[in-house]
């Protein structure tokens, strides 16, 4: 935990930036009815039925200090989608850094053996040089700040019925450009020492 809380206490470096990595299933819904829309004093009626249309899933990073964040919607979860992820942070989203420090929970997928399933040994290895893992501790994934960017993504994009990904994917690119452009950033306030003082009872006993 401590881990994790010193990277949220550094200043903003370009060079090493801290990015919190998670993802999120989501159910697909298609209406079964068209909705009747909004009338001057009326709400909007949507029929309570929908069809079920799937899932999908939605990759999220964010770099809280710097005010940015990518989201990428996918079939799937696995090993190589996660490795497909870290390939983007590296060659794509910082290609310029000497390492990223990637902030994620401790799913089985979140580690750099899926590089080496989804690529070359070589290519795996010039990844994961790129690559710092800070993994939260277990039952503590609350402090990877990528879970709170998904719940404002959740309250503010996909609070309705989407039936499928290619929608999917528009929304939530123009929830993220919205974002970057205004540069939000997180503004983490939970420190060590409020750990040490809040959950003292996680620490070993002093003799």
């Amino acid at each position: 935990m401590e881990d994790v809380l010193d990277l949220y206490a550094e200043p903003l470096d370009p060079k090493r930036p801290v990015v919190c990595f998670d993802e999120k299933p989501l159910q697909l819904l298609e209406e079964t009815r068209v909705s009747r829309p909004c009338a001057p004093g009326q709400p909007a009626l949507m029929d309570h039925e929908y069809r079920r249309k799937g899932t999908a899933n939605i990759f999220m990073a964010v770099e809280p200090r710097g005010g940015w964040r990518r989201v990428t919607v996918t079939e799937r979860r696995t090993k190589l989608d996660f490795a497909a992820e870290m390939k983007q942070l590296v060659d794509v989203d910082y290609p310029g850094a000497e390492r990223i420090r990637v902030v994620l929970d401790n799913l089985n997928t979140h580690v750099l053996a899926s590089l080496y399933e989804a690529y070359p040994a070589s290519e795996a290895r010039r990844i994961a040089r790129r690559l710092e893992f800070h993994h939260t501790p277990k039952h503590g994934s609350w402090l990877n700040m990528a879970e709170v960017e998904l719940s404002v993504l959740s309250g503010q994009c996909l609070d309705r019925r989407i039936a499928d990904t290619v929608r999917l994917t528009r929304e939530a690119a123009a929830w993220t450009a919205a974002r970057n452009r205004d540069r939000v950033c997180i503004h983490w306030r939970f420190t060590i020492d409020n750990a040490r003082t809040k959950l003292k009872h996680l620490y070993p006993a002093q003799p």
